[in-house]
This record gives structure tokens, sequence and C-alpha cells, in this order.
């Protein structure tokens, strides 16, 4: 039951946003700096934007050496280039509005274990750093002779990538949101849209008995966007992960990669947060479903055992899963659906990179009616 105040004062707005992640609360902070009088609102039906904003790694990644040469077998070398570069200023972008310090960003760069049957790869490096350089002004890829206590007849190189970083998914969110409300964003939790329907003159957006209006409807639910909108090709992955304890004497610091990206582990205050391997059972882990499977993660805890730390015991502290949102290609989603709805989705496990800019890009699509 809607009193008359609440629907002649309280629903209207000039924008509304659905999903609270990364590309949520950039699209909605850019429509705000573009039109500082706009009223913008963010529908997020959790409690917490649970896709991948607030569950992945902190990774500030662009691409692995086997990672982007897996894409080179599939792609042509200027949407590789292009792709990349998508991340690269994305990842600027949001170091400029949120501030390294808010986030606890450290451009350190990462390393990837090097396998016998990647050891090829290395012979590539050159002419991979030849297609980057001069969108990043240097060599992305050196070899690394350090050591840290890798199992040696796993890991029989390791490359280092230049220009990636890490950081703190949760301050990162936390200082998204404060700077969202500051510019007078409003925000509503647990809110499920339920319906969404187009007139000539608005976009109408039903959760439950409330039924909210705007001139545009921004769509930034990354893998679940299908339950709005069944026929788009988006393709949810789930991404299992665990962290352990902290453990005395850990030998390694920052962020590194195995098997083409689909392994991938850190250092996080003395603890090892390890995740993926998706790639184990790719049918099992298209799904929107926040369970752990037991298998992905009793081979993450073998990985960590044998290869990351032989030798050393540990505790595991957490688990968890994140669902990110994949297509028949890895380039995102970012376009009209329709003349009062716009698309900003499918970020391909790379929405901390390019979350910024493709919410910059789908404000612009918005204002545009």
């Amino acid at each position: 039951m809607l009193s008359y105040w609440e629907k002649q004062s309280l629903l209207q707005y000039d924008y509304i946003i659905a999903g609270s992640g990364i590309v949520g609360l950039s699209t909605a902070i850019s429509l705000r700096e573009a039109q500082p009088q706009a009223r913008v609102l963010v529908l997020e039906k959790g409690v917490l934007p649970t896709g991948a904003s607030t569950k992945n790694a902190g990774f500030a990644c662009i691409g692995s050496l086997t990672e982007l040469l897996a894409d080179l077998r599939v792609l042509p070398a200027a949407d590789v280039l292009a792709l990349l570069e998508l991340r690269w200023k994305g990842l600027q972008a949001l170091r400029h509005r949120v501030g390294d310090q808010h986030m606890d960003y450290r451009e350190n760069g990462s390393y990837e274990l090097i396998g016998e049957q990647e050891l090829p790869a290395l012979s590539q490096i050159d002419q991979m750093n030849g297609l980057l350089r001069p969108l990043l002004g240097g060599d992305a890829f050196t070899l690394d002779d350090s050591d840290f206590g890798f199992n040696p007849h796993h890991v029989k190189a390791l490359v280092r990538n230049n220009f990636e970083g890490e950081l703190h998914t949760g301050k990162m969110m936390r200082r998204l949101t404060d700077l969202a409300l500051s510019y007078g964003v409003e925000i509503k939790t647990g809110c499920a849209i339920t319906d969404i329907s187009e007139a000539a003159e608005a976009v109408y957006v039903s959760v439950g008995e409330y039924r909210f209006v705007a001139r545009q409807l921004g769509i930034c639910t990354n893998a679940f966007t299908k339950e709005l909108f069944a026929d788009l090709d988006v393709v949810p992955g789930r991404g299992q992960v665990l962290i352990t304890d902290p453990i005395p004497g850990l030998p390694f610091r920052g962020i590194y990669h195995m098997d083409e990206g689909y392994y991938y582990f850190r250092e996080l205050e003395g603890r090892v947060l390890f995740g993926g391997g998706r790639n184990m059972d790719f049918a099992g882990e298209t799904t929107t479903a926040f369970e752990l499977n037991t298998n992905i993660q009793a081979a993450l805890e073998d990985r960590l055992r044998d290869i990351i730390l032989p030798g050393f015991s540990f505790n595991i502290a957490d688990r968890w899963a994140g669902i990110m949102a994949f297509g028949q290609n890895r380039q995102p989603v970012i376009r009209r659906h329709s003349s009062r709805i716009a698309l900003g989705v499918r970020m391909g496990g790379m929405g901390v990179a390019i979350g910024t800019a493709i919410g910059a890009q789908l404000a612009d699509i918005l204002i545009k009616e």
C-alpha cells in the first residue's frame, strides 16, 4: 500500500541503474558527474553486490603471457590489443577515481608460473612485447629468476608482467559506494527487479509493489542479466576461492597467474588467497548458484600444497565463490537494448580492470536518449 506522497515524490528518477557492483556504481557516478542535477537510483537485489565485484581476488590485471597468447590463437591481433587497451585505460580510470590510497593499490607487477608444457610461450615474449609496447610504453613481459620457493618440478620459469597491480577489493567497493553517495546517488538494496516495461516517454521498473519510473534504465547485472533478458549471450562462470590463515615465513609477495589465467593466487596480509579451477568443470561452474565445488576446492588445496607452498603447513581460514560473466567472445556487451534501456554487462572476468571505463561508456549511451 503506497501513499499519495510516495507515488508523487519518491518513485521518479531520471536514471535507474540495475546492479550496484563496479559497473553499476561507476555508471551512476559518471551520470552525476555529467549531469549534477539528475536523479539517479541504483537498485541492488542483494544486501551486497554479490556477483564478482565483492568476491574477486583483488587483481588489477590486464592479462598474463599465456592468456594473451591463447587469445591470439582465436582473435585477430587488433582485437586482442583493443581489449588490453580497454583494461589498461580502465585501470587508470579506476585509480584516478578511487585513489590508490583508498584501495591499497600497489602496481608491483605480477608473475606467471610457467610449467613444462608452457615453455614454448617463452619464445614469444619478444613478439608480445612488440605488440604491446606502443600502448604500455615499455616491455610488458620479462623473464624473472626470483626464487619464491615454488616446486621446481612443476615451475620451470617465471614471467613477470611489469604493468599489473593488486588492490583491496573491499576497500575499493567501500570507496565507490561512498563516492556514489557523496554525488547524491540513491542506492536501495534488497530490491530484486520483478518487471520492466517501456512506454514512449519512460521506463517502469517494478520491485514488488513499488513501481519506479525513469527516463532511462541501465542494466549492470553482469552474470545475472539473463534473469531480466533471457535472450542475451551472457553465460555465468563461477570461480572458487580459498584463503589461508597467516603463514609464518611466507616466501613471496604480490600476485601470480597459472595455466592461462585459470588459476591465480596472491599474498594478502601474510595469507595466501588462491582461486580458479573453472576449467576443471566448465559445465558445473556455468551457474549462478553461490555454492562451493568440493572437487575444485580440493584441487586448489592440492596445488597450494604441492606447487605453491611445498614444505609449508597451512590452515584454510575461509572459502567462497564469485560469479563472472562470459560469452561467445571476449568483448563486453555495451550497447542499447531499446530506446530506454542500455546494457553494460559481460565483463569476462575483468570487471576490476574495465568496470570504470564501461560505466563511463554506459553513462554516455544513457544520456544520449
